[in-house]
């Protein structure tokens, strides 16, 4: 039965699908990313009206005291070719490679799979030309985590001792994001150097993502020289970003969207540098919504490590995040609710109209956006997207 009890006087407003939808000139979503990371143009959406900057203006727009803290997963060439017996095409996209463990012997991995007619399980593919070929091969196990769920599990069976990480490394290709229109599966893709390098983030330690925490990709050795002058903390978190980060959510009611599941880790280290932070009256800055969702799983978990699938849209109440900088997401997405929950539907509404008004470059390779949390985002009218449809 239907709840048409009306909305008590003053109550938060409840967000639908539509709410986050915009219409975005094709040209405005970047190729490739800019010259410079650091020479990319940062939207300050801290006050009511927006103020154009340049990435490396960040650390004057800190304090000193505070802390800022990264996620420095790496991206890893999880994207690899090949085919069935049959000779029919086939692509996996390898979310995470699975612990060892009883029955599995370090070489099992849970992955997309992108194909015509899917192999039963028990099947043997043969990716990267399968191992007569050069490459190995890889039994389909079944499905995860259930036996009905949207990933496979596969069995990596290369050459004896070679691990999916190197398997990865030596026949994958750079998974970027569908909307940047080029193929990465050729044997001469000329951009696949610049790729390499900058779809990946100055500090980039611990491999596992299949999408980098794009925010990042902006800072660079002189930016973080001058963050550190300036006595802003660093610290670090990790979550291995999952390629359902790209996958637009659809259904009009937000109850009813099942958010993907990712992998975390807040190190000990960070622990103690959030406690000082707080200790000295400092501000916890979140580079990127990856860091934003680790660290507010870990508070409302008190887990330091696992998997997370929060899902943070409008009303939701933040416990350790006090200014994001975050890059621009794509419509209908749940990055834009999350960063609507943070600095206020009606203000990042009207900071994306301005950001394609001015011609900011948006999505991966885009802009930045500096934003400071709302104590009244919950509670904001309704208001149009920025170009309604």
């Amino acid at each position: 039965m239907t709840d048409i009890t009306p909305a008590a006087p003053g109550a938060p407003r409840a967000y639908t699908l539509s709410d986050f939808d915009f219409s975005l000139p094709p040209e405005l979503i970047a190729q490739h990313p800019a010259p410079e990371r650091s020479a990319s143009r940062l939207l300050d959406g801290r006050a009511m009206q927006p103020v154009d900057r340049i990435f490396r203006d960040l650390p004057g727009l800190l304090r000193e005291g505070d802390l800022l803290v990264f996620n420095d997963t790496r991206v890893v060439k999880a994207r690899i070719f090949g085919e069935k017996a049959s000779g029919g095409k086939l692509e996996l996209l390898i979310e995470r490679v699975l612990p060892a463990e009883a029955g599995n012997q370090g070489n099992e991995v849970v992955a997309h799979m992108k194909v015509s007619k899917k192999p039963l399980p028990g099947s043997l593919v043969h990716m990267a030309g399968g191992r007569k070929g050069g490459g190995f091969d890889a039994l389909l196990l079944g499905r995860w985590p259930t036996e009905d769920g949207p990933l496979f599990r596969f069995a990596l069976l290369g050459p004896a001792g070679e691990s999916p990480w190197e398997l990865m490394d030596r026949h994958g290709h750079l998974p970027l994001p569908p909307y940047i229109e080029r193929h990465q599966n050729t044997d001469h893709d000329p951009d696949e150097a610049e790729d390499s390098q900058r779809y990946q983030t100055v500090f980039a330690s611990a491999p596992g993502a299949v999408a980098a925490p794009t925010a990042a990709l902006h800072f660079d050795e002189g930016v973080l020289a001058d963050l550190a002058a300036r006595g802003i903390e660093r610290a670090s978190v990790t979550l291995h970003v999952g390629a359902g980060t790209f996958q637009p959510c659809k259904t009009e009611n937000l109850a009813e969207h099942q958010m993907h599941s990712e992998w975390y880790e807040v190190p000990l280290a960070t622990l103690a540098a959030l406690e000082r932070c707080r200790q000295r009256g400092g501000r916890v800055v979140a580079v990127g919504t990856t860091t934003v969702r680790t660290l507010e799983s870990w508070a409302r978990t008190g887990l330091a490590t696992g998997d997370t699938n929060i899902f943070i849209t409008p009303g939701f109440s933040f416990q350790v995040v006090d200014v994001l900088i975050t890059n621009f997401h794509l419509p209908k997405s749940t990055l834009m609710m999350l960063v609507s929950a943070f600095a206020g539907y009606a203000h990042v509404m009207g900071l994306y109209r301005h950001a394609i008004a001015q011609g900011y470059r948006f999505f991966s390779y885009g802009d930045a956006m500096l934003l400071e949390r709302s104590a009244q985002a919950s509670k904001e009218a309704p208001q149009t997207s920025p170009t309604a449809r």
